[in-house]
C-alpha cells in the first residue's frame, strides 16, 4: 500500500516528517517523542482503537512507512538539525524565487496573512493533531494539510510578506486586489451550523471528543466568526483537561461576542484554575477554596450539571 501525499512541501519532492507527526517545524526532541508515542499507541495492531481488519492493515502501513521513518529522522539531534536546516533553506528559496505557490486549505490561507503567525500556527496544528489518526483513510489528507501550514510558516519566517490568502507570489505582491470579506451567514447557514453544534454537544456528552471536534470544525468552515462554535470547542478541550487550548478558544469566543454566555460562565473558572496551577508550579500553595482544580466528573465539580440541562 502506498500513500500519495501531494500537498505542501510534498509537492516539491520533499518528505515532510514534521507533518507526518504533526509537530511544529521547530519541535524539540522531547516534543517529537511525546507525539510519536501517542501515535504509535493509536496505530499499534493490538490497539483497541483499531478494530476492523482493513484498519489494521492501514495502521500498520502508516506506522511502518510514514510514522517510524519520521521519528527516526527527527528523534536524533544530529539528524533533526540537518533536516531543519534543509527546511529553512526550502522556505528561503520559495520566498525568493519567482514562482507562485497556490494554497488549497483555508487554514493555510489564513496563516498567510495572520498578524500573529506563531499563535495561529500552533492552534491549527493542535486542532489537526486531535483528529489526524481518527479516520485512517483520511490521514494522508491531514498530513498534506499540515505540510501546507508548514510551507506557509517557513516562507513567512524567511521574511515573505504575504498580502493575499489566495496565493503566495515570490515577488511579495499580488496582481489582484484582496478578496472581499465573506457575506454574513444566511439563515440556512445558521441552521446547518446549529445542527453541527447539536451533534457536537451530544458527542461531548458521550465523551467522543475527537468526533465532536470534527463537527465543530465543519461548523467553523461555514461560520468562522460564530462565537458559539469557539466556546464549544473550548468546552471540548476543557473536558480533556487541555486548559490552555480551552482558554484560547474562550478568548476567541469573547472577541467575537463579548456576551457569549458559555464563555462568560466558564472562562473565569478556567482562569482561576490556571492561576492556581501557575502558583503551584512556582512553589506557592493554592488557596483551598473548593474550586482550584478541574473536576472532570459529569456529576459535580467544574463540569457538574453543564450537560444535564437544556442545550444552548
Amino acid at each position: 500500500m502506498s500513500f500519495k501525499i501531494d500537498g505542501g512541501l510534498f509537492k516539491y519532492d520533499f518528505v515532510d516528517h514534521h507533518a507526518v507527526l504533526c509537530v511544529p517545524v521547530d519541535a524539540s526532541a522531547g516534543e517529537v517523542r511525546k507525539r510519536y508515542l501517542k501515535i504509535a499507541r493509536r496505530l499499534h495492531p493490538d490497539s483497541a482503537a483499531v478494530i476492523k481488519s482493513h484498519e489494521k492493515e492501514i495502521a500498520t502501513e502508516l506506522l511502518s512507512k510514514l510514522v517510524n521513518p519520521a521519528y527516526e529522522k527527527l528523534s536524533l539531534e544530529r539528524n533533526r538539525a540537518e533536516y531543519t536546516l534543509i527546511l529553512s533553506q526550502i522556505g528561503k528559496r520559495l520566498a525568493q524565487e519567482p514562482v507562485e505557490v497556490v494554497l488549497t486549505t483555508e487554514a493555510a490561507k489564513q496563516l498567510a496573512i495572520a498578524p500573529n503567525m506563531e499563535l495561529l500556527y500552533q492552534q491549527e496544528l493542535a486542532k489537526i493533531a486531535e483528529i489526524q489518526f481518527v479516520d485512517l483513510q483520511q490521514t494522508p489528507l491531514f498530513i498534506a494539510q499540515i505540510s501546507e501550514l508548514n510551507l506557509v510558516y517557513l516562507m513567512r519566517r524567511a521574511g515573505r510578506l504575504m498580502t493575499t490568502p489566495q496565493s503566495i507570489k515570490a515577488s511579495g505582491t499580488s496582481s489582484t486586489l484582496p478578496p472581499p470579506p465573506p457575506p454574513p451567514p444566511t439563515p440556512k447557514t445558521d441552521a446547518v451550523v446549529e445542527q453541527y453544534l447539536r451533534r457536537a454537544q451530544t458527542l461531548i456528552e458521550n465523551e467522543q471528543f475527537a468526533q465532536a471536534i470534527v463537527e465543530i470544525q465543519d461548523a467553523l468552515k461555514l461560520a468562522p466568526k460564530n462565537s458559539h462554535c469557539h466556546s464549544w470547542m473550548a468546552m471540548i478541550y476543557l473536558r480533556q483537561n487541555q486548559l490552555k487550548m480551552a482558554k484560547i478558544y474562550f478568548e476567541n469566543a469573547l472577541k467575537l461576542d463579548p456576551n457569549d454566555k458559555l464563555a462568560l460562565e466558564w472562562k473565569p473558572k478556567l482562569d482561576k484554575v490556571l492561576e492556581n496551577q501557575s502558583g503551584t508550579h512556582q512553589g506557592r500553595k493554592p488557596a483551598n477554596n473548593g474550586d482550584t482544580q478541574p473536576d472532570k466528573s459529569r456529576n459535580g465539580g467544574l463540569f457538574g450539571g453543564l450537560f444535564g440541562g437544556k442545550k444552548k
